[in-house]
């Protein structure tokens, strides 16, 4: 490999992370997806959970729906429940959130 392949190379995984770290990166995106992985959550117990209020929460929710990393599911009996869980691509991040977390009792 030449070496402006290889330092194209290089820019191109470093995108990669920059564009995951877009997508995924904010702190409310990061405390509803950790929550997730819990399993299904009401929106309610998102809420109370993540401390966010109801307008960033519903906001954040649907950029992870838009992202699939969520998906939605609306019970209509009375009373009415939405439900969110992580997607099967949502769910591939469990392993990075173990991976951060050990990182983060190692140094932080």
């Amino acid at each position: 490999m030449s070496v402006d392949t290889e330092a194209d190379a290089q820019v191109g995984e470093a995108c990669a992370v920059v564009d995951s770290l877009q997508l995924v990166g904010s702190q409310w995106r990061l405390l509803v997806l950790h929550d997730l992985q819990e399993g299904e959550k009401r929106f309610n117990e998102l809420k109370r959970s993540t401390d966010a209020n109801a307008r960033t929460l519903s906001r954040v929710l649907d950029d992870l729906g838009e992202a699939g990393l969520v998906s939605r599911r609306v019970e209509e009996d009375a009373p009415v429940a939405t439900y969110y869980t992580l997607t099967e691509k949502g769910e591939a991040l469990c392993p990075v959130f173990d991976e951060i977390e050990s990182w983060a009792d190692e140094w932080l």
